[in-house]
């Protein structure tokens, strides 16, 4: 059994992720990990670090769900609270600008709208400063 296709690997993923940082800097990069494989701690923070190194912007994580007899079945479901421990470690540990983390949350999950929303959310809150700084002078 296999989780996905045997042609695209871990590090062929990183490669492709890191090749479009280096073509176009500008160009926000976004990846998902699913959960409940079996995967460690650890583990997680090593992919997240490399991710990082390779200048991943977005993370989802999301719920394994074993698709069909001929895949790997579930090892662990992962509570909601330990989906949001890696929400908050994603970011401000490892500097991703957004993550979606939860059960449901899947690669594609609201994620763009979810990180358009934080960035509009963190334009204002820099504009509010600014305007408050700038009264206070």
């Amino acid at each position: 059994p296999r989780v996905r296709d045997r042609r695209a690997g871990y590090q062929q993923s990183l490669n492709v992720l890191g090749h479009v940082k280096q073509v176009n800097p500008n160009v926000l990069t976004k990846t998902s990990i699913m959960l409940g494989l079996g995967e460690t701690d650890e583990e997680i923070r090593t992919t997240m670090q490399e991710l990082r190194e390779n200048d991943v912007d977005v993370v989802t994580f999301g719920q394994y769900l074993q698709p069909s007899r001929r895949h790997l079945p579930v090892k662990e479901y992962v509570t909601p609270e330990k989906f949001e421990e890696w929400g908050v470690e994603a970011e401000e540990r490892f500097g991703f600008k957004y993550c979606a983390s939860g059960p449901l949350v899947r690669s594609s999950y609201k994620a763009g709208e979810f990180f358009l929303k934080n960035m509009v959310r963190e334009k204002k809150k820099e504009r509010e400063e600014a305007a408050s700084a700038a009264a206070v002078v």
